[in-house]
């Protein structure tokens, strides 16, 4: 089983023809508010690669507690461990531009509630072998004990290190996976990562570390990963993007649950490849997550 313990979002989205500069305002063409955070949409890929998935988070008690879980209500996801607090759900406020890049800023309300009780509950029925798969929209101090809870138990973890904060380089380290794009991996890193050859570089650095998978997603380019002091290289499914939003938390959730259906990380990373570039051909954080069905079919 895999488990997610992560944040949920409302999304409030505008679309413009192309991303403001600092201190300008441009004109949008469409708005739209729909359900989102790292946490529900890396569940709901979970979910529609076929893995069997909890999603432990929180909720405010506000208009948008109740179309944050929507989608993943009609999809079935099990939200029993999902609990309502006090004060506002989690929102995201995302610019997109008609070439499909945007900009976002999150704002944590009830996320930034999660903590110890939380992760108790993450592990309620776990056993050895399940996978934990958490982010950085919730507090640091909830994911540290989880990372260091889930390895006490020996479930392996998964933690995507977005949105990148000064924490990462405490926390990554405590991890069984990581995953970044390449903003993120520079942060991880300590230094401009200009070239692919300087990534794989660090990347090498960084494992002969700790001996991690770390994996670094690079758009249209594909993805790098180091696992078992072996380098992997896979291609994207070359795309014309509609909206990029959701793509990165659909690659982790696609690598997820093929990680705990087959263990293999190069084939987890192909799948992921594919999903990723397979979700930024719909609008939509959640509504632009494919099926497995439509993702194997362009493996």
């Amino acid at each position: 089983m895999i488990r997610v313990l992560r944040s949920i979002n409302i999304d409030l989205v505008a679309r413009t023809r192309r991303l403001p500069r600092p201190g300008e305002t441009v004109a949008g063409h469409t708005a739209i508010t729909a359900a989102g955070g790292k946490c529900a949409n890396q569940a709901l890929a979970v979910h529609r690669a076929g893995g069997v998935v909890q999603l432990i988070g929180a909720v405010g008690r506000d208009d948008f507690a109740e179309p944050a879980l929507a989608v993943m209500k009609e999809a079935g996801l099990d939200l029993s461990a999902v609990r309502q607090t006090d004060g506002a759900t989690g929102s995201a406020f995302i610019l997109i531009g008609d070439d499909g890049e945007n900009m976002i800023t999150v704002v944590a309300g009830a996320n930034g509630t999660l903590c110890g009780s939380d992760v108790e509950r993450s592990f309620a029925g776990s056993q050895p072998g399940d996978v934990l798969v958490l982010q950085m929209e919730i507090p640091a101090a909830t994911i540290s004990s989880a990372l260091t809870t889930a390895r006490s138990r020996n479930i392996r973890t998964t933690l995507n290190i977005a949105p990148a904060t000064d924490d990462i380089r405490d926390l990554a380290p405590m991890a069984d996976i990581v995953i970044a794009n390449e903003t993120e991996f520079e942060l991880l890193a300590g230094k401009p990562l200009a070239t692919l050859d300087e990534q794989i570089a660090a990347l090498h650095r960084l494992h002969t570390a700790n001996g991690q998978t770390i994996v670094v997603t690079l758009g249209p380019a594909g993805a790098v990963a180091i696992a078992g002091g072996r380098l992997i290289q896979v291609p994207a499914l070359p795309v014309t993007p509609v909206d990029t939003v959701g793509a990165g938390d659909t690659f982790c959730g696609y690598f997820a649950a093929e990680l705990d259906r087959h263990g293999d990380v190069e084939r987890a990373l192909r799948v992921a490849a594919v999903a990723g570039s397979l979700a930024c051909t719909q609008p939509g954080a959640q509504t632009g997550i494919p099926g497995l069905e439509a993702v194997l079919a362009r493996l």
